[in-house]
């Protein structure tokens, strides 16, 4: 990523992409090339759709308000994404939308809200959600989007994962323990360094209960993480577990 280009602005577009394909800007776009970032014809712009890898484009004006992005050249293959699931207890608006994003730049290709006993956001609205991934993706050069799936009560999402996903549970209960050989212990040999599956679950602002604490608890392949001797908020959580979990069993491994 040393090389990546930050000068030139990032847009995702949902369309096929190859050399030469046009697309025509809607208002929303055109205002914020052409307007908000003053970009003149012939300038670059990179797109991504999440599938075939990120292009460079070139601004072809249409009008005074209005532009077409002609596809010159791939500038990044598609890469396989990661397998990390992160399941959370929805939170107020703001810290959402902030936990959203900072799950996409933490490598997440799985988003899923649970509702538990002490949850207290609102109605989750999926194209929000989904508004906020695309955002940090293009704001941090991500090319794969991660499924977005509707809210589920905790009990149905836990017993959705498959047996072989390692699920970590934070848990503000758990012993004081160094957090990275817990997770070492609990993944054990893979042959060849193999990727493993993952899942995080973070809980809600009053943490969850006596219940909930055992339910998650009792699945096989889970394992109980402390993240120190001090209460954090669950945004704070969610950035702390998942930096932890990439760097000792993911994609921040040195080597991947």
């Amino acid at each position: 990523m040393a090389a990546y280009d930050f000068n030139a602005p990032r847009l995702f577009l949902d369309i096929p992409m190859r050399e030469g394909a046009r697309h025509t800007l809607d208002r929303a776009q055109a205002n914020y090339l052409l307007s908000v970032l003053r970009r003149a014809a012939g300038e670059p712009v990179l797109v991504f759709n999440g599938r075939d890898g990120e292009w460079r484009a070139e601004i072809e004006p249409t009008g005074r308000k209005a532009a077409d992005l002609v596809l010159r050249a791939q500038t990044r293959p598609q890469t396989p994404p990661g397998d990390l699931h992160y399941l959370f207890a929805p939170l107020k608006a703001a810290r959402l939308d902030y936990v959203a994003q900072k799950a996409v730049e933490m490598g997440a290709s799985l988003i899923q809200p649970v509702v538990t006993r002490r949850t207290q956001g609102d109605r989750i609205k999926l194209d929000k959600l989904h508004a906020n991934a695309i955002e940090a993706a293009e704001q941090c050069g991500i090319l794969a989007l991660p499924e977005i799936r509707e809210a589920a009560p905790l009990a149905e999402a836990v017993a959705g994962l498959a047996p072989e996903r390692l699920l970590v549970f934070c848990d503000e209960d758990a012993p004081l323990a160094d957090p990275v050989a817990a997770l070492q212990q609990a993944a054990g040999t893979r042959p060849g360094n193999a990727p493993l599956p993952l899942a995080v679950v973070i809980g809600p602002e009053g943490g969850f209960t006596p219940e909930e604490r055992a339910l998650i608890g009792d699945r096989r392949n889970t394992v109980r993480l402390s993240l120190g001797p001090r209460i954090l908020r669950a945004d704070t959580a969610a950035v702390a577990v998942l930096a932890l979990v990439q760097a000792v069993l993911g994609d921040g491994r040195p080597g991947d």
